[in-house]
């Protein structure tokens, strides 16, 4: 599957919430991720973010089957894009 995480969590958890997101997926942009995960990676995630986060944070995740399904189109610079993962 083909994920992506985008958050609005307070300044005091920006960098946990980016850091544990950034051991499943590639920061793409300012408090945005994407990847394709595994079922099992995906539900990793959410429980580590889950522990992370705070209920009065905000994170959603956009569920796609594959990349296919998806079209991105960018205006301006493109800051990091998943393929470049080294």
């Amino acid at each position: 599957m083909y994920v992506i995480l985008v958050y609005d969590v307070a300044v005091e958890r920006v960098a946990k919430v980016l850091q544990v997101g950034r051991k499943y997926l590639t920061w793409v942009q300012n408090s945005v991720l994407e990847g394709e995960l595994t079922p099992a990676q995906f539900a990793r995630l959410k429980a580590e973010l889950k522990r992370t986060a705070d209920p009065s944070d905000a994170i959603r995740f956009y569920v796609l089957p594959n990349k296919n399904a998806l079209q991105v189109e960018v205006l301006g610079t493109s800051r990091n894009e998943p393929s470049q993962i080294i």
